[in-house]
C-alpha cells in the first residue's frame, strides 16, 4: 500500500510518501480501506517531536480516518466487511496512523458512518467533534439554555464546539479574526460573533450575556484568564484544550469568589467508552445535518507534507490561511 510516513521526527519535510507493508489486523482489529483522513494540529506536534510519544518507526502519520471495512479479526463482533466507518485516536500512544491506503484499527475506535454522510465529512469531523463533545458534555456538563463563549470559534475545534453546543440547545457567542470567518460562525448557529482583537470585547460580550457566560471554551494557545473569568457567571466553567507551553497569570480571587471551575483535557487520553458515547450523538447530529465541520481543501496523499506545513502555519504562525479542515484522500 501507499502511505505517508516518517523515519525520524522533524519538520514537515521529513514526511515521505511511498510503499509501506500492508497492515495485518489482529483478533480485535478491523482492516479499513481509507477513503479520507484529516490533518489535526496534534499530527504536526507528533511528527515534529514536540509531543513525545513512542513511535513505531517507520511511523504513519495521522489520527482521523473514514472508509470501508475490508476485513475483520476473529474476535470483532460489531463490524463486517463492506460497512462504512469513521474514527480517530490513531497515530498516538504508540499506535500507527491513518494516512495510508489501509489501516488496521481496534474495533473500539471505529463507528458506523451514517448513509447520508460522506467520508470527507466524517473524517473532517472525527477528532474535533469528539473533542467538542467531551469538553461540553463530560467535562463542562453543559445544560440546555446555558450560554457558551467560544474564543476562536472559526477553527476546527471551534466550529465543532459551536455546533455541538447548539445541538445541546445552548446559546453560543464566539470570536473570530475576520468578518468572513465571523459570518461563517454565525451560519453555524452562533448568535453573536465578535472580533477577538477589539479592545471593548469584554463590554460587548457582557452586554450580549448580562447574566454571564456559563462555559468559556478557550481554543487559543495563550489563554486570557482575566477576560474569561470577568465574563463568567456564578459557577461558570472554563474549558482548556490548547496552550501546552503557556504560563499565563491567573486571577485567583475572582475565580474562587464566583465558585468557578476550570478543566483541561487532551481528547486522545479519553477512555474509548467515552469516545464511543460521544460518537453516538455525533452520528445522530451529522445524519440530521446539524453537525458538519467546514473543509478548507482536499489534497492527495502525495501532498501530506504540504498539508502539515499549512496546518502548522495556521496553528503556530496564526496566518489565518485556513478556513476549515484539510482532508487527505489516499
Amino acid at each position: 500500500m501507499r502511505a505517508a510516513f516518517i523515519t525520524r521526527t522533524g519538520g514537515a519535510d521529513v514526511i515521505e510518501v511511498g510503499q509501506f507493508p500492508d497492515p495485518l489486523p489482529g483478533p480485535r482489529q478491523v482492516l479499513v480501506r481509507v477513503r479520507a483522513c484529516a490533518v489535526n494540529p496534534i499530527d504536526t506536534f507528533v511528527r515534529s517531536g514536540a509531543v513525545a510519544f513512542p513511535l513505531p518507526l517507520p511511523f504513519i502519520v495521522g489520527c482521523d480516518l473514514a472508509g470501508e471495512v475490508v476485513e475483520v479479526g476473529a474476535d470483532v463482533v460489531g463490524l463486517r466487511p463492506g460497512m462504512r466507518v469513521w474514527g480517530s485516536n490513531q497515530g498516538l500512544l504508540g499506535r500507527q496512523g491513518t494516512f495510508a491506503e489501509l489501516a488496521a484499527v481496534d474495533e473500539r475506535w471505529l463507528y458506523p458512518t451514517p448513509d447520508s454522510v460522506s467520508d470527507r465529512d466524517a473524517a473532517a469531523a472525527a477528532l474535533v467533534s469528539i473533542t467538542a463533545h467531551l469538553g461540553l458534555v463530560t467535562h463542562a456538563a453543559l445544560q440546555s439554555g446555558e450560554t457558551v463563549f467560544v474564543n476562536g470559534a472559526s477553527g476546527g475545534v471551534g466550529t465543532a464546539v459551536v455546533q455541538v453546543a447548539r445541538a445541546l440547545e445552548a446559546r453560543v457567542i464566539g470570536t473570530a479574526g475576520t468578518e468572513e470567518k465571523r459570518q461563517r460562525v454565525r451560519d453555524l448557529g452562533a448568535e453573536m460573533v465578535f472580533d477577538y482583537s477589539r479592545e471593548d470585547l469584554v463590554a460587548v460580550a457582557r452586554a450580549a450575556a448580562p447574566g454571564g457566560i456559563d462555559v468559556y471554551w478557550e481554543t487559543q494557545r495563550e489563554p486570557a484568564f482575566d477576560r474569561a473569568i470577568d465574563l463568567l457567571a456564578e459557577e461558570g466553567r472554563i474549558v482548556l484544550m490548547a496552550g501546552r507551553d503557556s504560563r499565563p497569570q491567573f486571577p485567583v480571587g475572582p475565580f474562587y469568589v464566583k465558585g468557578c471551575r476550570m478543566v483541561g483535557f487532551a481528547m486522545f487520553k479519553a477512555d474509548w467508552r467515552r469516545q464511543a458515547a460521544a460518537a453516538i450523538d455525533i452520528n445522530r447530529w451529522m445524519a440530521q445535518g446539524r453537525l458538519r465541520v467546514p473543509i478548507d481543501r482536499v489534497l492527495p496523499l502525495e501532498e501530506t507534507a504540504s498539508a502539515h506545513a499549512l496546518q502548522e502555519a495556521g496553528t503556530l504562525g496564526r496566518t489565518g490561511a485556513l478556513a476549515g479542515k484539510i482532508v487527505i484522500e489516499p
